[in-house]
Formats: structure tokens, C-alpha cells, sequence
């Protein structure tokens, strides 16, 4: 596996494959700079057409917190393969697949994990699934149930378009004019175009069908009692802010707005968002420890 060399990796940051009992994840490992690992690890899950890549701007700032932590990409997306089954790529079969990563690469400890987007619907299912204890779950723009608005309105293209015309297309028709739109450079725009391309289509349809139909889970969310940030950008088009808002509220959950910000905190204010999760998972780490000690 390699980094596209127009991608630059920050010190600290390199290409890994994690090997887990359900197969190889491609991913990004950070580990700090300058003084040791001492904290709790954290695993970062990009959304439907995103990858690892979508957290490059982070890596380095939060591994120097003393943490590794890790991007994957999900089965079935850029680097990492996928079967031909569609219900490999349900929300609740990814969010084993993240149970099993998080097992592995907490290695014994409690890992902090993040969801972005679509990637928040799948962190959550494998937070309420009870089958691994996370130190912290954070939902980044990502809401309680289908997704709205414009990126609704992408996803059903995606459904309708992927399996009859293929992936060009919807380069071509979708995602391409958009990005030209924000005008992304040529090599970001290459880079955009293979991580597309190399997706599974069958996951890819799969994916955007879990988008825009998942229930709400936030009540069963709330029983797990893990500690729950939900971070989102002042003017997400995704799921509406209020929506989130309202989310974090019934969670019982700390909500932060990332001024500016849009539907991608990490790619738009970086490190704005890092330390908001730094400062997270410092206080979940030491209120664990606090609440350990008061019961020896």
C-alpha cells in the first residue's frame, strides 16, 4: 500500500495494513513525534466517500497528545477490498468490522473512537452492539438517523447511477463538478478521482442505501453510557445542525461547533477539531481513572 506521493504525510504519520480475524484494513497509523505513547489509542472512520485520507490534516495533533491513532479505510473503500455480498456493507456488518479493529488496536485498552458522517452511523452501531467497551465515542457530523438536504440527494444519484452506469459517471456528473466547483487542485483532483474509482460499487450502493434509510438509535445509544461528543460545522449540509444539536441533547452528550466548518471539521478546521477531541478524550480518560480509583 502507498500514500499517493501528492498527499503529504505529516512527521509521525505512515501507511499501515491492520490484520484483524475478518481480513486486512489499509490505514493510516500516527504515533507522537517527540515523547511516548502514554495514552489511550483512537480510531478514526471516514464516511461513504471518503477514506483515511479525510483525516490527514489531524493525525499529527492528536498523536502528539501521546496517543497512536488510527484512519481506515472501511471494507470496501480505496485500499482496503471487499466481497461482492451487499450485506457485507450494512451499517451493523462495518460496525463489527470496527468492533474487531478497535480490539486489535487497543490491544487491551479502551479506544477512543470517531465516526465521520456515514462513518458516525457505523461507530455508533458498533458502540451499541456491546461487544467492545470504547473509551470516548465521537459523532462528527453525523446524525441520529437519514442523512438530508443536498447530500440525500447525492446519495439516491449514487444508488441509482452506480450499479447501471458505473463509477465514471458519477465522477464525471457528480463528484468532479463539485470539487471543480471548490476549486481543488490538480493533484488533489487525482487523487480524488482513483480513491473513487477503486471503491467496490456493490459497496459503494450498499453504503448510500444505509445513508439515507438508518433508524434512530440515539435512545439505545444513550444506554451504553459511554462518554459521547458531537461535533459538527456551523453550517453542515449534511444533517441540519439543529438536528445534531437536539441529537447531543438527548444524549446527554458535549456539543461542539466548529465555526466555519462545513461537513468535514477535520479537512476544514483541523485544528480546531483536534483539539476539541484532545480535550475530549483527556477528561473521558481521567474521569475513567477517577471512577476506578473510587472503586478500589
Amino acid at each position: 500500500m502507498s500514500t499517493p506521493r501528492f498527499l503529504d504525510l505529516p512527521p509521525g504519520v505512515a501507511p499501515q495494513r491492520i490484520e484483524t480475524p475478518q481480513g486486512t484494513f489499509a490505514a493510516l497509523e500516527a504515533l507522537p513525534v517527540s515523547g511516548v505513547v502514554e495514552r489511550w489509542p483512537a480510531l478514526l472512520v471516514p464516511g461513504v466517500t471518503g477514506s483515511k485520507e479525510d483525516f490527514i490534516a489531524v493525525l499529527m495533533t492528536l498523536a502528539q497528545s501521546g496517543r497512536r491513532v488510527v484512519a481506515v479505510d472501511l471494507r470496501g473503500q480505496f485500499e482496503t477490498p471487499g466481497p461482492e455480498d451487499p450485506d457485507a456493507y450494512t451499517c451493523a456488518a462495518l460496525g463489527a468490522d470496527v468492533d474487531l479493529l478497535a480490539q486489535v488496536i487497543g490491544g487491551g485498552d479502551p479506544v477512543h473512537l470517531v465516526g465521520h458522517s456515514f462513518g458516525g452511523l457505523v461507530a455508533r452501531e458498533a458502540a451499541v452492539d456491546g461487544r467492545t467497551k470504547f473509551a470516548s465515542l465521537t459523532l462528527m457530523s453525523s446524525g441520529p438517523a437519514a442523512i438530508k438536504g443536498r447530500r440525500a440527494r447525492n446519495g439516491r444519484k449514487i444508488m441509482e447511477e452506480v450499479p447501471e452506469l458505473g463509477l465514471e459517471h458519477v465522477w464525471h456528473h457528480r463528484l468532479e463538478p463539485e470539487a471543480l466547483a471548490n476549486d481543488v487542485s490538480d493533484d488533489i483532483m487525482v487523487f480524488l478521482h482513483k480513491r473513487l474509482i477503486t471503491n467496490s460499487p456493490i459497496g459503494l450502493t450498499r453504503m448510500a442505501e444505509q445513508v439515507l434509510t438508518m433508524h434512530d438509535r440515539t435512545d439505545e445509544l444513550r444506554q451504553i453510557e459511554v462518554p459521547t461528543l458531537v461535533l459538527y460545522g456551523e453550517h453542515d449540509d449534511g444533517w441540519p445542525p439543529q438536528t445534531q444539536s437536539e441529537m447531543a441533547a438527548r444524549l446527554g452528550a458535549e456539543c461542539v461547533v466548529v465555526p466555519g466548518a462545513v461537513h468535514s471539521p477535520a479537512v476544514e478546521a483541523p485544528e480546531t477539531t483536534a483539539a476539541a477531541l484532545v480535550r475530549f478524550w483527556n477528561t473521558a480518560e481521567k474521569h475513567y481513572l477517577d471512577l476506578r480509583s473510587t472503586m478500589m
